[in-house]
């Protein structure tokens, strides 16, 4: 959610303030401000709304100062308007935090320094920081010094970035539970919440750990522990090209999302896939193979669609490597003590690596002594550095709020976990080719699939003003029918359910009449038989019927409204291909409705926040 963007350098900061914002745009935010320092004068601008809005408000401002920061807010404590956006000031006007996270003891804080004189202006826990960095900075004189004493007083998590008139040649940023990232140019540095800010200046960064704390200057950054140990940190160059965050000529990033997924299936089994031997390769976890085979339990831990996704791969695990597994949302993993012993393996999935509940879930697992390793898309995110050993998806970056193709690619990858494991126990070797070959051929049939996306729009226009929807399914396809609802309701704001589609009948059967679409997943499968005997009851309610079929069965068109064909396939492979007309289908009905498909209202997308 919240995106943090500081320069510091020879160059004019707004513009770099403004581009960085726009590269955040896609954490989802509800209002963007900046601050710079020009002839030791500290300037705020702020607007609620889109960062268009504060660009033009920011065309006459004539600010041309070479040191700033910058900030889009999701809202949390207060409603979003002028005076909740960041950044937020001081009462002396000379400083300026900007601040993601919650600082969880914010009110105690607040009362204690109104009733030294400070004077609040806004509803949120963040201007807080300002005031007690303040109340230090007027008995020390140093900045540095203030904002370690603060933060050593704040309980809650945060990523903050801090410039003092004062000071004009120096921005101080600090982390914990929060991600911040350093970049280092030519006589310039940043400092950012997310590599894509800045990846327009520099590829050279270094990432803040928690309890860390930069003091970033034109020529130099140093980095010390909040405790004023200094720390020497690695610099690393950032990956992905420009190129890969933009639209590529598509109208939304989602639909370019969608459309990427034959390639990105592709690139999460590049170089892992060993078809001739009917295995793979995971060298993120090959020193952790042994803690995997011989766990008591698996237990996945993930939120939202990546939540989906472990269910399927608790499926396929089980299934194949007989293994016990246990899903948990990571909200609640660590509020209800869960039993965990040193034999269970916790395997934690995040696509931006930064969602605090799960990565609240990491620290609880390594608190209790279990393994933890992690399944994520970005490369230095939180999740992977906390964890023990991981796997990348290599989906490159995604900028849709409603996840599409790190959902395929979290389920490759466990698909190929799952064709490892099995390997080393009980699956024999032609089985793990015929494996093999048929996840080579799953892109291919994927981009099937998109080929006819035509007709989906025809599907989605019909349907495009229903206000509830039903998605069921069986099997390896019940977390689908989740993942498909999901993805209704987060970009089209349409009310959706998904269930397994046997527990129809213990409740939600009452709902059905001539007005609500049921989509039913109805693959050829060992559940088909099964699921079109929950079509009848459907259709004897009057239910419309829309049905994800497979290839070649003529005989279900009979029994719906519309079917939508995938190609056959793997029972436990059938997600990664019935998926794919799911979130085609919510796309086009968010379209026609009108809605803001890439950053749909309330939504974020690295969710930093509990």
């Amino acid at each position: 959610m919240c995106g943090i963007i500081g320069y510091i350098g020879h160059k004019k900061a707004v513009p770099i303030l403004i581009n960085g914002l726009k590269r955040l745009e896609y954490r989802g935010y509800d209002s963007a401000g900046i601050a710079t320092i020009q002839e030791s004068q500290l300037h705020i601008q702020k607007q609620p709304g889109k960062i268009s809005q504060l660009s033009d408000h920011l065309i006459h401002s004539n600010l041309e100062g070479t040191i700033g920061i910058g900030h889009t807010r999701w809202a949390t404590h207060g409603e979003p308007n002028y005076v909740n956006a960041h950044p937020h000031c001081d009462c002396t006007g000379k400083i300026s935090i900007i601040h993601n996270g919650i600082i969880e003891n914010f009110m105690a804080l607040r009362m204690e320094l109104i009733e030294k004189g400070h004077r609040f202006k806004s509803d949120t826990d963040s201007e807080v920081l300002a005031h007690l960095i303040e109340e230090i900075y007027l008995r020390c004189g140093k900045l540095e010094e203030a904002v370690r004493i603060a933060l050593a007083q704040v309980k809650g998590t945060y990523g903050i970035a801090v410039i003092c008139s004062d000071l004009p040649r120096q921005i101080i940023g600090a982390c914990k539970g929060s991600p911040l990232v350093v970049g280092i140019g030519e006589n310039e540095h940043f400092l950012a919440s997310d590599v894509c800010a800045i990846v327009d200046h520099t590829r050279n960064v270094t990432f803040l750990s928690d309890n860390e704390l930069a003091i970033i200057t034109k020529d130099d950054f140093i980095i010390k522990t909040i405790e004023d140990i200094y720390v020497e940190k690695k610099i690393e160059e950032i990956a992905f090209d420009l190129e890969k965050i933009e639209k590529g000529g598509h109208p939304h990033f989602m639909l370019k999302e969608i459309t990427e997924q034959p390639q990105t299936i592709y690139d999460s089994m590049r170089g892992r896939l060993l078809a001739e031997e009917g295995t793979a390769r995971l060298g993120g976890i090959q020193n952790d193979l042994d803690s995997l085979l011989y766990a008591r339990r698996l237990l996945i831990t993930a939120c939202g669609t990546s939540w989906h996704a472990a269910l399927i791969g608790e499926y396929m695990i089980e299934e194949f490597v007989r293994i016990p597994v246990e899903v948990e949302y990571a909200s609640e993993f660590r509020y209800r003590d869960p039993i965990i012993h040193r034999d269970t393996v916790v395997i934690a999935i995040s696509q931006s690596g930064e969602t605090a509940d799960t990565l609240a879930a990491v620290r609880e697992a390594k608190q209790k002594k279990a393994k933890v390793l992690g399944i994520c898309n970005a490369v230095g995110s939180s999740i992977a550095r906390h964890t023990d050993a991981g796997i990348y998806l290599h989906a490159g970056p995604e900028i849709g709020v409603a996840s599409t193709k790190a959902f395929t690619s979290q389920v490759t990858v466990l698909s190929l976990l799952t064709l490892l494991l099995s390997r080393m126990t009980i699956m024999s070797a032609n089985k793990g080719r015929e494996i093999a070959q048929e996840l080579l051929r799953i892109p291919e049939k994927v981009r099937s699939i998109l080929d006819h996306k035509d007709e989906i729009q025809q599907i989605a226009r019909i349907y495009a003003d229903c206000q509830n929807f039903l998605y069921l399914g069986r099997g390896y396809n019940f977390p689908v029918a989740l993942e498909g609802a999901l993805k209704l309701k987060e970009i089209s704001y349409i009310h959706a359910e998904g269930y397994p589609a046997a527990e129809m009948k213990h409740g939600p059967i009452a709902l059905i009449d001539q007005n609500m679409p049921v989509i039913f997943i109805a693959t050829r499968d060992s559940t088909y038989d099964k699921i079109i005997s929950n079509i009848e009851e459907v259709r004897a309610r009057k239910g419309r019927v829309i049905v994800i079929a497979t290839e070649g069965d003529d005989e279900i068109m009979l029994k719906a409204d519309h079917v939508i064909y995938v190609p056959a396939t793997m029972e436990f492979l059938t997600p990664l291909l019935t998926i794919i007309p799911l979130q085609l289908l919510a796309y086009y009905i968010a379209v026609i409705r009108g809605c803001d498909v890439d950053q749909p209202r309330n939504l974020a997308k690295s969710v930093t926040v509990e």
